[in-house]
């Protein structure tokens, strides 16, 4: 059972159980993981237009209809699984964004292959270092930075979809590229001390 007595950051909701464990357990950790980076720039996708606590609801389901997000295997889908994917209730049954997924597999795998891993490629625009931001307010909270838009024109550049600056940003929240927790998140500091850097 989690502590509801911490501080945590202000735009979480605390009387959902499942999204306190998220921020309390993985948002903002840094992520050097392709496997799980795929995985949340794939829901971050989804994500967008939508309310990031309700691609999280689902995020079981992406991940038992997306092969535990292997981007090989989704990368390899072909018309016939599209359309089995936008029959399922268990996810967004947007197509668009379903097809930007099998898209942005095969466009993962092109870095991988030319940087050794997408987490070396992405990282690379940060230096390989987390960003510490200084945020009180929900009002502190930026939708999208240089970097993010660096990241994004980039990321188009090489054929993805749905990777606005907003979305990569929100993508560098999650894994940790930034870390957006309130000075009086007690995550913010637990995080800065197990992942210090030299």
């Amino acid at each position: 059972m989690k502590n509801n007595n911490l501080k945590r950051c202000p735009w979480l909701d605390q009387s959902k159980p499942d999204y306190v464990k998220y921020h309390d357990d993985e948002w903002g950790v840094p992520v050097h993981d392709d496997q799980k980076m795929f995985e949340y720039l794939t829901l971050e996708s989804a994500q967008a237009g939508l309310s990031w606590y309700t691609v999280l609801k689902k995020r079981e389901n992406y991940r038992q209809l997306f092969d535990n997000f292997d981007v090989q295997k989704v990368a390899s889908y072909d018309e016939d699984k599209i359309q089995a994917l936008l029959q399922n209730p268990g996810i967004i049954r947007n197509q668009l964004k379903i097809r930007a997924a099998v898209n942005n597999a095969q466009r993962f795998i092109e870095i991988q292959k030319e940087f050794g891993s997408f987490c070396e490629f992405l990282w690379g625009f940060v230096n390989h270092r987390t960003i510490v931001n200084d945020l009180t307010s929900l009002d502190d909270y930026p939708a999208q930075t240089e970097v993010s838009d660096r990241i994004s024109k980039e990321l188009k550049k090489r054929g993805f979809k749905f990777v606005g600056s907003t979305i990569v940003y929100a993508h560098m929240q999650a894994c940790g590229m930034v870390n957006d927790h309130s000075i009086d998140c007690y995550k913010r500091n637990q995080i800065i001390e197990q992942f210090k850097q030299a």
